[in-house]
């Protein structure tokens, strides 16, 4: 059985509840496939009201710490906080950040130039030809583009972790350079990734997807050494 949880105080009661569901799931209070106490067992535990309760875990499953399945209850989906890490990629240098970037679209590629199928295609074929019309400074649509490639590594996980990094990544290098001093996006070199994917050209792909961030890491570089 769970050990008792601390009091949540009166101000910020939710926020407080969430915090000490977070500190017992990190601690491994309950593991992953558990499930927690109810709703009223939290409540007495704490001190709080059910509906203070039921708020504090309708924003642990939106983080994705908890799942809630109707009729069973609630159970840990997992223990590790994903605010932790966002906290960390925010607080990141650019440079880091974008070596992360470079990493995980190279093996992206590298994956999907073997696994992908008709389908994969059709959607990169789409994705380079919004790209094109929506220019070559629209980043929603070259985000749109980078999961493509990752979708067609078919990999749940990989697709998974890209997901919820891209944003983070794209929010870190807007807030350190702004939107002004990032460099066009390269349509040509997309297109050539896209050829590789279809051709099945492993190390192609690789190559033309560490390509494309090669002229962003150039400009995180230089703006860098004038900051300094």
């Amino acid at each position: 059985m769970a050990a008792a949880l601390k009091a949540a105080g009166r101000t910020s009661l939710v926020d407080s509840v969430v915090e000490q569901l977070r500190t017992q799931l990190s601690e491994g209070e309950w593991a992953v496939g558990d499930r927690i106490p109810t709703e009223h067992e939290l409540a007495q535990q704490l001190g709080v009201g059910r509906n203070t309760v039921r708020e504090a875990i309708r924003v642990l499953v939106h983080t994705g710490l908890l799942e809630s399945r109707q009729g069973n209850g609630t159970f840990v989906r997992s223990t590790a906080d994903p605010a932790a890490v966002l906290h960390g990629v925010r607080h990141a240098a650019v440079a880091d950040v974008l070596e992360l970037r470079i990493s995980l679209e190279a093996e992206a590629a590298r994956l999907a130039a073997v696994r992908r199928d008709a389908h994969d295609l059709l959607r990169l074929r789409a994705a380079l030809a919004d790209l094109r019309e929506e220019g070559d400074r629209n980043a929603d649509a070259d985000l749109a583009f980078r999961l493509a490639v990752v979708g067609a590594t078919h990999n749940a996980a990989f697709i998974e972790v890209y997901r919820f990094f891209s944003a983070q990544v794209h929010e870190v290098l807007v807030e350190a350079l702004g939107d002004r001093e990032m460099p066009p996006v390269d349509i040509d070199a997309h297109e050539e990734l896209v050829a590789a994917v279809e051709a099945g050209d492993q190390e192609a792909a690789e190559r033309q997807a560490r390509e494309l961030l090669r002229v962003p890491m150039e400009t995180v570089a230089s703006l860098t050494e004038q900051k300094r």
